[in-house]
């Protein structure tokens, strides 16, 4: 628990969405227990915060993505049935 007291209280990026959403899940736990101090209870909201900005970040990122690829396979699917119907 040690280690984790230590991550809420610091800036660095998480290593992954997944790293950040584990350790976002532990802050809210240990928030939810309510015996953190009120310092402690601070950092870890604050870190809690910039972990969710971060999770949101990724997600957008990741569904604009997703976007672009679904648009150009529709685009490639568009233009191949544009083929087929000239041939007819």
């Amino acid at each position: 628990m040690a280690k984790s007291a230590a991550k809420a209280g610091t800036d660095e990026a998480p290593a992954s969405f997944e790293a950040a959403l584990e350790e976002l899940e532990e802050l809210v736990g240990r928030l939810e227990t309510g015996e953190l101090p009120l310092e402690q209870a601070l950092a870890a909201h604050r870190r809690g915060l910039a972990l969710a900005k971060y999770c949101s970040e990724k997600l957008a990122r990741a569904e604009a993505e997703v976007k672009i690829l679904e648009g150009e396979l529709l685009k490639t699917l568009a233009v191949d049935d544009a083929g087929d119907d000239t041939a007819k």
